[in-house]
């Protein structure tokens, strides 16, 4: 489990992820957050299944991607959170027949 050491001079912040609230310091951002509260997996591909979480957390690998406020697709590695954001992991594309 990934750990962040506590500031006490930032202010706090609430956010929902997949339903549950978490807390996290104003400032960090999405992908951090989740991953301080034992959030590993952020989407479920279509092609392999296997679930998928950040790894360079700079936004080049796109590993990261959430769904913010409804809308999909966001880098959470690039984001900071914000008081009653709504975070859920990224739906799978559909299938594309050829």
């Amino acid at each position: 489990m990934y750990r962040k050491r506590r500031d006490a001079d930032r202010q706090r912040v609430r956010i929902d992820f997949d339903g549950r609230t978490i807390e996290a310091e104003a400032g960090t951002t999405v992908a951090a957050a989740l991953l301080c509260n034992g959030v590993v997996a952020f989407r479920d591909p279509v092609v392999s299944g296997t679930p998928r979480g950040p790894h360079c957390m700079i936004g080049a690998c796109f590993e990261c991607l959430v769904e913010i406020d409804g809308v999909p697709g966001q880098q959470a590695c690039l984001i900071p959170v914000r008081e009653g954001m709504c975070i859920g992991r990224q739906a799978p594309l559909p299938a594309v027949a050829p």
